[in-house]
């Protein structure tokens, strides 16, 4: 038995990193999970194979976040494929940082349209599934970037903030409907990305976090099962920080 049995799930941009992770945990406690890609075959493919070895259904879906059309279509799928949508995680996105000065208008838009626009796409296109039903999760992975801002990500701190302003008025439109909308703000976590960083570099910023490590995309997995499950049914519209004491 699981917390999430029968839930019906979907994780957007899940064939990496945090998402991946997120979309494994869901499996192993009993979700169905729907997980949407863009870039990779082969790690989507891979993904559905480690979902059924934990003898959980799968949907994998090759979708743009970014385009409004192409996400309502994935909701719709999914909807009709499984018959409710109990979860949503809009964890798709992606980095363009550079010094404002240097900051092209493509590279601007492209970070808001992938990481903020994308969130109003596939939370407008639940709604509908979800008030019917009425009941639901959305839960949105932000950033401490969000909170804090960082020099050569205004983009990205721009689109985290935001995501942090919707996600709390949307927990106000849909909560007399048991519709939940939360954010969670993870720190310093380790993927593939993180990986390239330099060993000098990586030292010092771990020196600056107060639990002395970085935090691993299953820290973050373990609290988006949380929320989403029914532990956490009187908690909406909150921002919960993942980052080992970075940002108090």
């Amino acid at each position: 038995m699981g917390i999430l049995d029968g839930r019906i799930c979907i994780v957007t941009g899940a064939t990496r990193g945090i998402g991946r992770e997120i979309a494994l945990e869901f499996a192993r406690q009993g979700g169905s999970v729907a997980f949407t890609w863009r870039s990779s075959s082969e790690h989507a493919a891979s993904l559905e194979s480690e979902i059924a070895s934990l003898g959980a259904k799968s949907l994998s879906i090759s979708c743009d976040a970014a385009d409004s059309v192409a996400v309502q279509s994935m909701i719709d799928r999914v909807a009709s494929e499984f018959g409710r949508i109990d979860i949503l995680v809009n964890n798709a996105g992606i980095t363009q940082d550079n010094l404002l000065l240097r900051m092209s208008t493509d590279q601007f838009d492209a970070v808001i349209r992938n990481n903020l626009n994308s969130v109003f796409y596939s939370s407008r296109a639940v709604l509908k599934t979800m008030l019917k039903q009425r009941s639901g999760s959305i839960i949105n992975i932000g950033s401490i970037v969000g909170v804090t801002g960082n020099a050569g990500q205004a983009n990205y701190a721009a689109a985290k903030a935001g995501m942090i302003g919707f996600t709390k008025s949307l927990a106000k439109e849909v909560a007399s409907r048991n519709i939940r909308a939360n954010v969670i703000a993870p720190g310093f976590i380790a993927t593939e990305m993180t990986a390239k960083i330099p060993e000098a570099e990586l030292k010092t910023w771990i020196e600056g976090i107060p639990l002395k490590r970085a935090g691993t995309p299953a820290d973050v997995a373990n609290l988006c099962v949380f929320l989403a499950s029914d532990a956490s049914n009187y908690i909406t519209g909150q921002v919960v920080h993942v980052n080992g004491g970075m940002f108090m």
